[in-house]
């Protein structure tokens, strides 16, 4: 654990709270008050904090505890998915996006399509009745967060990664997205789960991501069951196996995997050339799995590249063995390549291939494209990424 003075206030954990207190000659008691100030209850500004003293009110502010991220701009979309372009303290501006549940007549017509697919499967759930209680006739929201301004990943379907990296966020900016959406919900609606799916790759910004988890996951807090966030990788496998010993596997594990083979991953997915697929499958199979809890797969469905039954079956024969299920998602277009998804007729055909190889699929349904909110479309404000299309290297 880091001396808490290096932490920023936002990203304390009660324990640092506790020790940056006491060091002061403050009562260890206010820790846990402040802590839930900021977590549970959404409040950053010391004023606000009614129960504790007016000297230590005082001390907080002096240190620096305050907004460190506003929202800029909400986009809604007509489907009730909201865009929130949030602008940080250096002027930086990233994307988070909240998805409510889709409900009502008709809501699950398709049942091959799932709009809450890259969350955990309903039928694997087993969170605490109590804690299930607090959703009981509300609109259950999913927010995707963002860990990095930009991405480093260079990933060819993605608007952040064709846009480039900027930074890593700190923890705090990582929470702060959270705090902001919650505090945006409709009336109605309870926050139930929180993906790492935004723009940057998640284990890239290792240290903030894990600290982010703790900060979420806290009982003081937020509280968010761990059975209720989801960290997606492009596939860096050193930090793949230190998240499943740090957390002992009980986070959920979403890997971006996009091709059956290295030839045609490397092309769509650069990191690929450092982490081939043999060695990520290896970390897989390795990841300390909760009882009764799956991989998820995530599979972008490239027109004319990577959409034909023959790959389907190719990643069939690749993932057997591993405790997986799997989300087709149809490339969202995105301004900054020339790539798009295939027919809905190829998108069936080619999880058909997928469940007749005895694998659990869903199709991920398109949300918040109008207000370019879907997977893959979120971006850095202002960014004129270099456009890009599908080359497979010529050796």
């Amino acid at each position: 654990m880091k001396p808490a003075a290096s932490v920023h206030p936002i990203a304390r954990l009660p324990e640092e709270w506790r020790d940056a207190l006491t060091s002061r000659g403050e009562r260890a008691f206010a820790a846990k008050q402040i802590f839930g100030w900021i977590h549970r209850h959404g409040v950053v500004d010391p004023a606000a904090m009614t129960n504790v003293s007016a000297r230590l009110r005082a001390s907080l502010a002096e240190e620096g505890l305050g907004s460190i991220a506003e929202i800029v701009h909400v986009h809604r979309s007509a489907d009730g998915t909201r865009k929130l372009v949030v602008r940080l303290k250096d002027g930086a501006t990233i994307e988070t996006v909240l998805l409510p549940a889709v409900s009502g007549p008709g809501a699950r017509s398709e049942p091959d399509i799932d709009a809450d697919a890259a969350v955990a499967d309903d039928e694997e759930e087993e969170d605490d009745a109590a804690a299930e209680e607090a959703f009981r006739g509300k609109i259950r929201v999913t927010q995707c967060i963002s860990t990095q301004v930009g991405c480093a990943m260079g990933c060819v379907f993605c608007a952040s990664g064709v846009a480039g990296w900027k930074r890593h966020l700190g923890p705090e900016e990582i929470v702060a997205q959270v705090l902001l959406g919650r505090a945006l919900l409709d009336e109605g609606e309870a926050l139930r789960n929180v993906v790492f799916m935004g723009m940057g790759e998640p284990l890239h910004n290792y240290d903030g991501t894990a600290r982010a988890l703790r900060l979420l996951t806290h009982p003081d807090g937020i509280a968010l069951s761990t059975r209720r966030v989801t960290v997606s990788t492009s596939g860096l496998v050193p930090e793949i196996e230190r998240l499943g010993r740090d957390f002992n596997g009980q986070i959920a594990l979403a890997i971006s995997l996009h091709a059956a083979d290295d030839e045609s991953r490397s092309a769509l997915m650069p990191i690929n050339k450092k982490y081939p697929i043999a060695e990520l499958l290896a970390a897989l199979k390795a990841y300390p799995m909760q009882r009764r809890r799956r991989i998820t797969i995530e599979y972008t469905l490239v027109s004319g590249k990577n959409d034909d039954v023959a790959e389907a079956k190719k990643l069939a024969r690749l993932l057997r063995g591993v405790p997986v299920k799997i989300n087709l998602i149809p490339m969202n277009p995105i301004e900054a390549s020339t790539l798009g998804p295939p027919e809905m007729a190829r998108v069936f055909a080619f999880q058909k291939a997928l469940v007749d190889a005895g694998y659990s699929c869903f199709i991920r349904r398109r949300r918040g494209d109008d207000v370019s909110a879907a997977c893959g479309q979120l971006v850095l404000l202002g960014a004129k990424p270099k456009v890009k299309g599908f080359r497979k290297s010529a050796s």
